[in-house]
């Protein structure tokens, strides 16, 4: 089985997860932007369980349609590692940056397509939405 671990900037947050990837895409809301710092968020899904090392700090932030993420990242360096849905302990979804991975398989998906930016080129064949998919 592979293990893949994903970590901040500074190295303190690290998360580990086994088993391949239940999928990833990308999310061009306001939010995402907003959090990420930058024009979309880039996120990769993962089975149950998973192993966290170091202190996070949490963000809670309730979607359109009502469901609350549970969002951690990193005290001292800032960098947002993973989140998770309130009351689903399932999944989990990581931020695919911080795999820091130039090999990771491109998403799948693309949510909020009405905010990305229109200079933002994403892969052939990905599986397009308006807004989010719940």
């Amino acid at each position: 089985m592979t293990n893949r671990t994903a970590s901040c900037c500074c190295g303190q947050l690290r998360i580990e997860v086994q088993g391949d990837s239940l999928g990833a895409g990308v999310c061009h809301c306001f939010a995402c932007q907003r959090r990420t710092g930058s024009v979309f968020a880039t996120l990769a899904a993962y089975s149950a369980p998973f192993a966290v090392t170091g202190t996070a700090t949490e963000y809670v932030r309730t979607g359109d349609h009502g469901t609350a993420f549970r969002f951690r990242f990193c005290p001292i360096c800032g960098s947002t590692v993973f989140h998770t849905e309130e009351g689903n302990d399932t999944y989990v979804m990581v931020a695919v940056g911080a795999f820091a991975d130039p090999d990771f398989p491109a998403p799948q998906d693309s949510v909020y397509e009405c905010r990305k930016h229109a200079w933002v080129r994403l892969p052939d064949g990905i599986t397009r939405y308006a807004k989010d998919t719940d």
